[in-house]
């Protein structure tokens, strides 16, 4: 095949190919695949928006009083909790969706499982244990 028909040839195949994706214009619009890239500033927070909503917490405080957990390392038991919420939910919220909110340090580590590898873990610490 001479030189001018082969090139021919790759260009009717370039557009028309099976089995790749299409390529994006050279200049212009760019393609984007879905779920790569960064979250936009008004999606995240429209995620803690609705993660502060009242039913959502309903929810959360019952599933936390149903593990009937030991407190944490701040001392305060599940019974105390919903008194807790009440009287420094408004400061709470204020912090969550200013994203001030800072939580206490945690220190990682690993918990080695009975099959091999292991499991990290986040324990917070309390002023009292750093």
């Amino acid at each position: 095949m001479d030189k001018r028909r082969k090139i021919q040839w790759e260009l009717a195949l370039e557009g028309g190919a099976r089995g790749e994706a299409p390529k994006a214009p050279a200049q212009g619009i760019e393609s984007t695949a879905a779920g790569l890239g960064r979250e936009s500033q008004a999606d995240t927070d429209k995620l803690m928006e609705e993660a502060c909503e009242k039913e959502n917490l309903r929810q959360a405080l019952r599933r936390v009083k149903a593990n009937t957990g030991a407190a944490g390392v701040d001392g305060m038991s599940v019974q105390q909790l919903p008194d807790y919420l009440r009287e420094n939910w408004a400061r709470l919220k204020e912090q969550l969706l200013s994203a001030t909110y800072r939580p206490q340090p945690v220190r990682r580590v690993e918990i080695t499982k009975a099959g091999g590898g292991g499991r990290k873990l986040a324990i917070p610490v309390g002023p009292h244990l750093q």
